[in-house]
């Protein structure tokens, strides 16, 4: 009797062998057929026990690679519910047009991408024509994903549905007229077509997951059904390296997302080379997303390797094939016949006699031409099962070549990314292969014509009778006809007025509590995405879980530790909160998918997304962008904001410089507030302006940015007649006067400007101004140093062209003779945006530099910006006019130990 235990410790050694007799007869068995029909008998063996115990429900782990071949047998195809014929002749069509259009924009340098659609071409015809629905059917279609170097190809299909004319295409990455095609998908720039931006590589993926996620979102809460969508998303096999593409790949096995599937075109080149030279990245994909719980359709092989594969009775095909580097397989693609029987066949002796069986036609056609994403037959099969397939989203890793049919200069060239153009004899061969009727006289001075059968072609009414029958063209976004949202009550907002009182209360607990009130409204709470990474209780969110619950497609299971406690963790299949783990950037994907839920799905939602604010901008800013291309809007809210408000954590978690990231974002309104009443005035604003009545000429496609700071101050009532200066970013919130301090007669002056947090510091440095120094000092309160600086370059913009407006900075400050002293517990970069419209002497103080572990009060005389160091800032500014004696400048340091 054999051993059945390995001759190394196994897992199974601590599990109990109620029949170790049974167990050594199959190792024998085993053991027996490796021996008397080889390795490859054995393993095949097992593999086929193991796929009948896995069809007859057993509990076994799965195995995370497959050999090396297609998935789905050419036995198992279904037929093609469709003229095959016909959808040949249409995507030659398009072949031609996506290549002529970056070749005829090339003489201009604008560049473009050609061998990316060239490869994937089958991947998204077989879709349009069969699969991908539409937004004029029922529910909101399905989403689509599309890789961003394919555009050329998409905007060639638009062509020929007649959705885009030859002007268009000639426009091509020429937008600066207005009627110009992006390079790559921006609903920004082409709101009609583009729903999704694909192209910063990556965040793709990323999105599709959490999209998919929010469309179930969105059904479990009854907000809309929209359970028949089904996200697409095309990607590179390149593009899979990016940690983006799959860094939430077991969230959408983990909740079951089979409203999703990934197709990886495979054509194993990246930008400048393959993608895995030795290495096989269809393998490596294959287990990466197995192992995650994905379900993999590999597409590999065309129909031409059926025969070799019938010949394979020893296994060495598909042993050689698993063995081949991809880089290899490349070089295959460029050489003749002897070369790889040489090189692929001649490595195994049942190989070379399969390949006397093979003439060398056979062989070129495999090897160049056979890709699994080349043949209709192939992926139709693949999509199928993929739709077919319940409870986990599905992985085509569908392989073909790059550059396929665009000649030899360019079928898996390393360069063939970077190259732009065919030549005229480069075209006409690509024309044959296609067996279009384009005749050489239609290359009028030298210059490759577009093609197109006619409106009323075959080609054209086929496509279109297609697309009809799935919902309409595609892709498409549609801005849907909706009613404003009504605005909440009054008594939310109004609710911060009268301050706080003797109680001290954080500008993140006033936005927390404002939040809540307006979830409770009747008419709009539901439609509030309360978004957060695991930092609910930080942010004192914590009594929204019970009330709200926290979003599980699969309830609560289990009983909460914290069952008996008011506030205790419950979740909910409806569940309104998105508490997302720790993952900034698929909280942001969260924000994203929500964001633009009023195009995708035709649902206003109104998203808030609550964070530290130092890993907001600075680790998700490409996401951010993302949003702004998406006309995403909503809330981003940066809590415990600032250099120094966030006591004890240090370096890694002070933000002073989110501001400035924010300032680079066109789409983004960025708002430091200081005060309670000010967080709600802004948030009234923004809702007014992107789910309300917007005023004319108002971009309502943008999103707020607020930050907000963790420490408990005392919060003043609202002065009056400030709202306008709360939402442009400026107003005067009291002099030396108001504020009750007592100056001399004729005492010099100095307008402190302070955001955020700073304005606590601002407010003691004017007392000290006042009682220490004789000097009096107005407080102007900053909301948004970024706003200021925009309004104030839409200002210059406009004198440029003849018409006379004043910045609102210099409105504000008009009359003002005295000095003026910015101060932010940002770097100084932050409120030094409005430095140039200030016509006064104008200084600042900020945050510059590491942030460091300590006291807030240490922290604040470290940077020289609490109320000593302002006093001094603003006694320096002074001296320099002549308005106090210079010697107070170092009396004050010395007295303040600076």
């Amino acid at each position: 009797m054999i051993d059945p235990v390995a001759k190394f410790p196994s897992e199974l050694d601590q599990l109990p062998d109620r029949d170790t007799e049974e167990t050594a007869e199959w190792a024998a068995s085993l053991d027996a057929v490796a021996k008397a029909a080889g390795p490859h008998r054995a393993a095949y063996l097992m593999r086929r026990t193991l796929q009948h115990a896995e069809g007859a429900g057993l509990a076994l782990p799965k195995l995370l690679e497959t050999d090396y071949v297609n998935t789905i047998p050419s036995s198992s195809e279904p037929a093609i519910d469709g003229d095959e014929e016909m959808e040949r002749r249409i995507t030659a069509w398009n072949r031609w047009n996506a290549a002529a259009m970056v070749t005829r924009g090339s003489k201009y340098g604008v560049g473009g991408h050609i061998a990316t659609f060239a490869s994937a071409a089958w991947l998204y015809e077989t879709g349009f024509n069969h699969f991908f629905r539409g937004k004029e059917g029922d529910g909101s279609g399905d989403q689509l994903y599309i890789q961003g170097h394919a555009s050329p190809g998409i905007y060639a299909r638009a062509f020929l549905d007649g959705r885009l004319t030859e002007a268009h295409l000639d426009k091509f990455r020429q937008e600066s007229g207005g009627d110009g095609l992006p390079s790559y998908p921006h609903p920004r720039r082409l709101p009609w077509l583009w729903e999704f931006p694909t192209v910063s590589m990556g965040l793709g993926p990323l999105s599709a997951i959490y999209q998919a996620r929010f469309n179930r979102y969105l059904t479990n809460r009854n907000i809309k059904d929209v359970s028949n969508s089904h996200v697409w998303a095309f990607l590179g096999d390149g593009e899979m390296d990016e940690p983006e593409s799959t860094a939430a790949l077991a969230l959408a096995a983990r909740e079951g997302l089979d409203n999703l599937t990934f197709v990886i075109n495979c054509n194993l080149q990246r930008l400048d080379g393959p993608v895995r030279a030795n290495f096989k990245i269809v393998q490596e994909l294959e287990a990466q997303f197995r192992g995650a719980g994905w379900n993999v359709v590999k597409s590999l092989w065309g129909g031409a390797w059926d025969e070799l594969f019938q010949l394979d009775t020893t296994g060495a095909l598909v042993r050689r094939l698993r063995e081949v580097p991809d880089a290899q397989v490349q070089t295959y693609q460029t050489r003749d016949a002897a070369y790889i029987r040489e090189d692929f066949f001649g490595k195994d002796p049942a190989l070379v006699e399969m390949a006397k069986l093979l003439s060398d036609d056979k062989i070129l056609e495999c090897f160049h031409l056979s890709r699994g994403g080349h043949e209709p037959r192939k992926v139709y099969a693949a999509y199928k099962a993929a739709l077919s397939h319940k409870g986990a989203p599905t992985v085509i890793l569908a392989q073909t070549v790059k550059g396929f049919t665009l000649g030899e200069g360019f079928a898996s060239k390393n360069a063939n990314h970077q190259m732009k153009k065919l030549t005229n004899d480069e075209f006409k061969n690509m024309r044959d292969l296609l067996e279009l009727p384009i005749s050489d006289a239609q290359f009028v001075d030298g210059q490759v014509p577009y093609g197109h059968p006619g409106a009323g072609s075959p080609e054209v009414r086929y496509l279109q009778e297609r697309r009809a029958a799935l919902g309409g063209p595609a892709p498409a976004r549609r801005s849907h006809a909706i009613a404003p949202l009504p605005a909440p009550a009054d008594k939310s907002f109004a609710a911060f007025d009268k301050g706080s009182g003797s109680q001290s209360m954080a500008t993140t607990m006033a936005f927390v509590r404002l939040m809540k009130d307006l979830i409770r409204d009747k008419t709009t709470g539901k439609r509030w995405v309360p978004i957060v990474p695991d930092e609910a209780r930080t942010f004192g969110m914590e009594s929204l879980f019970p009330s709200l619950g926290i979003y599980s497609p699969k309830g609560q299971t289990y009983e909460p530790v914290d069952r008996d406690q008011l506030m205790y963790y419950r979740e909910a299949k409806d569940g309104q909160i998105l508490n997302e783990g720790i993952t900034e950037a698929g909280s942001m994907a969260d924000f994203i998918a929500a964001s633009s839920a009023y195009a995708t799905h035709g649902e206003p939602m109104i998203p808030f997304y609550i964070f530290y604010s130092m890993f907001g901008w600075q680790r998700t800013a490409d996401q951010m962008w993302q949003l702004g291309d998406q006309l995403g809007r909503g809330f981003l809210v940066g809590a415990t904001a600032g250099r120094t408000t966030l006591t004890g954590e240090g370096l890694q978690h002070a933000d002073g410089h989110s501001p400035v990231i924010a300032a680079t974002n066109p789409a983004a309104l960025s708002y430091d507030p200081a005060f309670a009443y000010e967080v709600a005035a802004i948030v009234k604003d923004g809702l007014r302006r992107m789910y309300g009545e917007a005023a004319p000429g108002e971009d309502r496609d943008v999103f707020y940015y607020l930050t907000v700071y963790n420490e408990p101050m005392p919060q003043p009532a609202k002065p009056s007649g400030i709202d306008e200066g709360i939402v442009k970013g400026l107003y005067r919130f009291n002099t030396a006067e108001s504020a009750g301090v007592t100056v001399p007669v004729n005492a010099s002056r100095i307008q402190l400007l302070g955001s955020g947090t700073a304005i606590h510091w601002t407010l003691e440095a004017q007392k000290l101004l006042a009682e220490e120094w004789g000097v009096a000092a107005d407080v102007w309160s900053a909301t948004s140093w970024t706003e200021l600086r925009r309004d104030a370059l839409e200002a210059d913009a406009a004198l440029l062209r003849g018409e006379e407006r004043t910045p609102f900075i210099r409105k504000a400050l008009e009359g003002v003779e005295s000095p003026v002293l910015a101060v932010s517990d940002y770097m100084r970069q932050v409120p030094d945006q409005i430095a140039q419209w200030v016509e006064q002497d104008y200084s600042s103080l900020g945050a510059d530099g590491f942030g460091l572990s300590d006291t807030r009060e240490a922290a604040r005389r470290h940077f020289g910006v609490d109320a000593q160091s302002i006093v001094v800032a603003a006694l320096a500014q002074l001296a320099k006019r002549g308005e106090v004696p210079v010697t107070s400048v170092k009396e004050a340091r010395e007295r303040y130990g600076l």
